[in-house]
């Protein structure tokens, strides 16, 4: 027979919420006996009715799974009304083999009335904002290093070794021979024009470096990824306009993260679209670097520790 948990009672009305990307499935507990389950789609329109229903049944606390991406829109309706727990799924698995989205939300409901959630930690608002921000300019950044890499790939492919005579084949006099090859010119007498000497080889090396084979199929394509090296371009200086704009109320804080050896400004918006300014939010300097993937783990087994290295 199957034993019944039973937990001393903390809050006295909650809502247990299993996300998913096409419905939510939520429970409304007022005691161990007392628990009401409802299911909404995930349009705003659902949550808005799900939001309803909490207030009238005067819900003070939710409990959620950080499931991808989609606890996030059910967070932004909800987060005005009720103190939200943001757990992780690992962390409240129910009984095996008895899985259904209706009893995770009941199990999730249950440890939030007895105090059992360890919530995870969820910056304001405009932390958010700026932590997509700046995660999306690091994207684009990784995507334009891409495309120039891709055209010395496409430069080596006719056999013009540019990378080898220039420290920077995106600099000014690269891309100067870049645009008279995409414009045609292949004569390396009318090329070498560009040469001087601050150039890390010689006239020669270089005249030799510019003698390839570019075909038609070379320019189109190197045509190509330099227009789009200039669309990221043109998104990364948006980025940068909107992020200066976000951390307009972090300077304080900006300054001070800059006085850290090896902290320029990029690395201090960096770790505070990350970990936020109100360090009230961790214990302890220790909690913020196992938060932030600093500090590695502990993993024994048999007497034996094995090493364990840091995500950051």
């Amino acid at each position: 027979m199957e034993e019944k948990v039973t937990f001393e009672q903390l809050v006295q009305v909650g809502c247990g919420i299993d996300v998913h990307k096409e419905n939510i499935v939520a429970t409304i507990r007022k005691s161990d006996q007392t628990f009401e389950t409802r299911e909404f789609d995930s349009y705003t329109s659902s949550l808005t009715e799900l939001r309803d229903w909490c207030k009238t049944e005067k819900v003070t606390h939710i409990a959620m799974e950080s499931t991808g991406v989609y606890w996030k829109p059910v967070f932004n309706i909800l987060e005005a009304d009720f103190e939200i727990i943001l757990v992780n799924a690992r962390h409240v698995k129910n009984v095996p083999g008895h899985k259904t989205d209706k009893k995770d939300s009941r199990w999730l409901s249950k440890l939030l009335l007895a105090g059992l959630l360890k919530g995870s930690f969820i910056p304001p608002q405009d932390i958010r904002e700026l932590r997509d921000l700046v995660r999306y300019k690091r994207k684009v950044t990784d995507q334009a290093a891409s495309e120039k890499n891709r055209i010395i790939k496409i430069l080596e492919d006719a056999n013009i070794k540019l990378s080898s005579v220039l420290t920077n084949v995106d600099g000014v006099t690269g891309t100067k021979i870049i645009n008279d090859l995409i414009a045609g010119t292949t004569d390396v007498n009318e090329l070498i024009v560009h040469y001087h000497g601050k150039m890390k080889a010689s006239k020669e090396e270089v005249r030799k470096a510019l003698e390839g084979r570019l075909t038609a199929h070379h320019q189109f394509m190197l045509q190509l990824v330099q227009q789009s090296i200039r669309d990221k371009e043109a998104v990364i200086i948006a980025l940068e306009d909107k992020i200066d704009e976000a951390v307009k109320g972090y300077e304080v804080e900006v300054d001070l993260l800059q006085t850290i050896p090896g902290v320029a400004k990029d690395s201090a918006i960096n770790i505070i679209s990350e970990v936020g300014a109100d360090m009230e939010r961790f214990p302890n300097e220790k909690h913020l670097s196992s938060w932030a993937g600093m500090s590695p783990g502990n993993n024994e087994s048999g007497g034996k520790k094995s090493r364990k290295n840091t995500t950051w």
